[in-house]
């Protein structure tokens, strides 16, 4: 799979998503971020575009050390050629995050004098 390094120092890989196995798929650019755990952190938006269903909800600690319960849903992801079902948290933020547990068997290479990304 192949990204880039925006004007902001963003590593972004673009992700296909959909609800249910087998489509309607959804294209997205999602922020690869290295200190998220999970698989996706979607915005509220995005999730009510693809009409997730809420699964359950998972505590968080925030980046400012805060502790929050975030709702979560599942959808299912298009990787590298497979069908592959994640759990998603929801947020208020405008990008789609895509955490370490989708990075987890994968090479992740990314050249911010080049602006490329490459995950194998």
């Amino acid at each position: 799979m192949i990204g880039i390094v925006d004007e902001h120092l963003r590593a972004l890989l673009e992700i296909r998503v959909a609800a249910a196995q087998g489509g309607p798929w959804s294209t997205l650019l999602a922020w690869v971020d290295t200190a998220f755990n999970g698989g996706l952190v979607l915005p509220h938006e995005e999730i009510e575009k693809l009409e997730l269903k809420q699964s359950s909800s998972t505590s968080a600690i925030l980046a400012d050390g805060q502790e929050v319960e975030l709702p979560t849903y599942s959808c299912y992801l298009d990787w590298f050629g497979k069908q592959y079902r994640t759990q998603v948290v929801a947020n208020t933020g405008a990008t789609p995050l895509l955490g370490t547990m989708l990075l987890d068997g994968h090479d992740l290479q990314i050249s911010y004098a080049r602006k490329t990304l490459t995950l194998d």
